[in-house]
């Protein structure tokens, strides 16, 4: 049965309009694009193609196959060009401000958590300024982008599909709509040819360009896994800040926003076409994207690096709901497993590290004594640390689910310290290893404290850092609630016990100088006093006091309110007592020779004295004397 002429004659007319367009043998057609044309000629193009296809679907015209077949080869190719040519024509770099997160996301600043002059085995703690403060919260803050739930739609010859979303993703136009709309019509003829594998192809390597553009603006480097981990921390913290802000506009808004071009481009052409286009986009700068996180928790543990190990694990852990939706498909489940796999790690990386912390705590070895009883290096190291772990809270309370191995009372261990778990209950794990942090602190503190050679600076030493411990908890309202007021007291017990047992060792043996025993003659108080014995009571004890005040002086406690508290305590018992024996013997002094030889000091002078100690500072060999 021969066709109607008249289909013959549009079969023909279409045939003409794809060889004039054949850029293989027409100048004239590589010169120039059908979609940088009118639409007339647009329309005219399209719908010839289309009369093709459908001369090749009708079995009535099979003796035209070739020819047909043919041209829609021709077609096909030019068509391919036409698609390349718009996704190029038609992509330009994103604006910076575009490329800002939607979520208003907030990181933890790590502060300095040690001294730079520290002895410690344990790592130094990163380097922290206020610039750094600023630079994170103004680039990862959007007050701006607020979160919003919204559904996305897209039209479909008259209906339209959803997919679910997070509150935090952002799409945005990568592409006009009418050339979106010109892509659609190529797209669809192409899939229809069977050209599938040649759309997403060129789809593919013309998107990549923009993405791998994108990607740079947002400072994400092309490392190895094994770069990465080469690195020195420093810099690696600084590539920490900078993904977790990279990675969040990647999720949320680049690779969302390729996804939903795929969408509108392919969906409901083919078989996963559009998840094919978006695959073939993505694929490589998500790998790299998730690359560096995974080099991350991997790496060498140590206990510095747990705080950025929590931002990245927050980051994820925030990341994964929308990692799900943009990664939802069957031919990126790699992604989406990659994702909670590194997330498992960070998590195992933190436990790891914690761990490691405490025992680090427990065997810190140095053994020189710091200048003076102040606060050693140690304890303002370990007190920030654990202060910042308090921050991380609500992160780690979830990751922390055993309670720490402490030592055993019956172990007999003199390297470890004791700590009863049942005194606690009722107390997260997290809480847990933090009192027991504080434990095996103090118990490094307590050996260190038998390194000085004078009791009285042991004691001292004991009361500075036991205080400083005490302070950092009041000043943390996080920790403290951890700690509980319960164990806040005992440390308080123990530092008071320490400034007692100080004074003690000091000021009983320069007291004892003060006392009426062994001064009176005759073994009865109304017999007299025996004047040789007085005033080699008044020499020794102001060889006594000299002596303390010269080394004590140098002695340090630097939390001003302690200091002053010490000072009075040592003047209630000092002043009185010296005031009442000078009263009772004075006259015994002054009515024999060179009496100033033996009262050298009158209160006020003691009373000046004091004021001198723990100040850090050497003071003149003799006291401040009254004006004679």
């Amino acid at each position: 049965m021969e066709p109607p002429e008249n289909d013959a004659v549009a079969v023909a007319s279409a045939e003409k309009i794809i060889l004039r367009w054949d850029s293989t043998a027409s100048e004239d057609a590589r010169d120039r694009m059908i979609f940088d044309g009118d639409r007339y000629e647009i329309d005219k193009y399209l719908q010839a193609v289309d009369e093709i296809q459908r001369s090749m679907e009708s079995a009535s015209i099979s003796d035209d196959s070739a020819k047909a077949n043919s041209a829609i080869q021709i077609a096909m190719a030019r068509l391919e060009d036409e698609f390349r040519n718009i996704l190029i024509a038609q992509t330009s770099p994103l604006e910076a401000d575009t490329l800002t997160d939607p979520s208003s996301c907030s990181f933890h600043s790590t502060a300095s958590i040690g001294s730079s002059d520290s002895h410690l085995s344990l790592p130094p703690p990163p380097p922290h300024t206020e610039e750094d403060d600023f630079t994170e919260t103004s680039s990862s803050t959007y007050a701006s982008d607020t979160p919003r739930r919204k559904e996305f739609h897209h039209q479909e010859s008259g209906s339209s599909t959803s997919y679910r979303s997070t509150n935090s993703i952002r799409e945005i136009d990568l592409i006009p709509p009418e050339a979106i709309c010109d892509l659609r019509s190529i797209a669809e003829r192409m899939i229809a040819a069977g050209y599938l594998r040649e759309c997403v192809q060129v789809y593919g390597s013309g998107r990549k360009s923009a993405v791998d553009a994108n990607f740079r603006s947002l400072g994400i480097e092309k490392l190895s896994i094994g770069e990465i981990q080469r690195l020195e921390w420093e810099s690696l913290e600084t590539k920490i800040r900078r993904w977790i802000r990279a990675a969040k506009v990647c999720v949320r808004i680049l690779f969302a926003s390729e996804k939903r071009l795929c969408e509108q481009i392919f969906e409901g052409l083919g078989t996963a076409s559009d998840d094919a286009c978006f695959m073939e986009t993505i694929k490589g700068p998500a790998v790299q994207l998730f690359n560096f996180a995974e080099a991350i928790s991997i790496s060498r543990r140590s206990p510095e690096k747990l705080f950025k190990i929590l931002d990245l694990h927050d980051a994820l852990s925030d990341l994964l709901p929308d990692i799900e939706v943009v990664f939802e498909s069957k031919s990126s489940e790699s992604i989406r497993v990659q994702a909670v796999e590194i997330l498992s790690r960070l998590a195992e990386a933190a436990r790891g590290i914690l761990s490691e912390f405490e025992n680090a705590v427990l065997r810190e070895p140095s053994k020189v004594p710091v200048p003076g009883g102040t606060i050693h290096p140690l304890t303002r190291y370990v007190m920030n640390y654990i202060s910042l772990i308090s921050d991380y809270k609500q992160t780690l309370i979830e990751l922390i689910v055993s309670k720490p191995s402490t030592g055993s009372r019956y172990s007999g261990d003199p390297n470890t310290p004791d700590m009863d778990l049942t005194e606690f209950e009722g107390k997260t794990p997290l809480a847990l290893h933090l009192i027991w942090i504080i434990v095996i602190l103090q118990f490094n503190l307590d050996a260190k404290s038998k390194h000085y050679k004078d009791a009285s600076l042991s004691h001292l030493f004991m009361m500075n850092n036991v205080h400083y411990i005490v302070q950092k908890i009041k000043g943390s309202p996080e920790l403290r609630e951890m700690i509980g007021d319960d164990y806040l007291k005992r440390l308080t017990g123990k530092f008071r016990l320490a400034a007692t047992n100080y004074q003690r060792s000091t000021w009983v043996r320069v007291l004892y100088c003060l006392r009426d025993e062994g001064l009176h003659v005759s073994g009865s108080f109304s017999s007299g006093v025996s004047k040789s014995a007085l005033r080699e009571r008044f020499k020794t004890f102001n060889a006594m006091f000299e002596e303390v005040h010269r080394t004590q002086a140098t002695w340090l406690v630097p939390d001003v309110q302690l200091r002053e508290e010490l000072r009075i305590s040592i003047s209630e018992k000092l002043i009185p007592a010296y005031r009442s024996f000078l009263g009772r013997f004075r006259s015994h002094i002054e009515s024999g020779r060179h009496p100033e030889n033996y009262i050298k000091y009158s209160v006020e002078d003691l009373e000046n004295a004091v004021l001198d100690f723990f100040e850090g500072y050497p003071v003149s060999q003799h006291l401040r004397r009254r004006s004679q």
